[in-house]
């Protein structure tokens, strides 16, 4: 899941994109509106959390212009009044978050979101004898499991809930890591590799020259014992 975290308060910001990235989440953070502007024009977030109080272009000028695609939102202020959260509600965000607030709640909320943003996909993934479970973050195969990284696991996530279409390497960048990836590098070349070598044979991760990687409906299930 991609974040974009629009927060003045940069010690605060800061400690959330980490709380985030931990979470398995990729996290771009705005110290302010317009740069939080900038960056929603050029990147698809799944979830924007978003100060309303910040200086340059405001909270509700940037929720009003990114309100009604694809990008869920959640404002947070410092005033919890039901006259506020109305008012954001009205302004186009999706939930409404009271400082100071439980960080396990945000996480909650954010992933909450993150469904509604994307086409509804099964809460388990399976092919051919994996099956991946997003919220216990969970990979078995024939019974055994698979111990990923965060961003093996995001790829293998994303992939699944392709059914069987074609991934680029720039989606799986782009979905996966945050705007501090190299676009330039063989990062999602290498960690598909390892990928593949973890989950074992027969593969199931295909590469499709010139345009990226699926995973293939039709794979054989792995042998007992892989």
């Amino acid at each position: 899941m991609r974040i974009l975290i629009v927060e003045d308060e940069q010690a605060l910001a800061d400690a959330l994109a980490r709380g985030l990235r931990r979470e398995g989440m990729a996290v771009d953070v705005a110290y302010e509106g317009d740069t939080g502007s900038e960056k929603a024009s050029v990147t698809r977030y799944d979830v924007i959390v978003l100060d309303r109080d910040l200086p340059g272009r405001s909270g509700d000028d940037l929720c009003a212009e990114v309100a009604g695609g694809v990008t869920r939102v959640i404002m947070l202020t410092a005033s919890g009044t039901l006259r506020d959260k109305v008012a954001g509600l009205a302004l186009g965000a999706d939930d409404y978050l009271a400082k100071p607030f439980d960080f396990p709640e945000l996480v909650a909320r954010i992933r909450a979101l993150g469904r509604r943003a994307v086409p509804a996909t099964p809460p388990i993934l399976e092919a051919a004898g994996v099956v991946l479970d997003p919220a216990k973050r969970t990979v078995v195969r024939e019974g055994t499991t698979v111990d990923l990284t965060r961003k093996e696991f995001g790829v293998l996530e994303v992939l699944m809930a392709a059914g069987g279409a074609v991934v680029s390497s720039e989606e799986l960048l782009e979905r996966v890591w945050d705007e501090n990836a190299d676009p330039f590098t063989t990062t999602v070349r290498v960690t598909v590799m390892t990928l593949r070598k973890k989950l074992g044979e027969p593969g199931i991760i295909d590469t499709v020259v010139g345009s990226g990687y699926r995973v293939r409906a039709d794979a054989p299930a792995a042998h007992a014992g892989v």
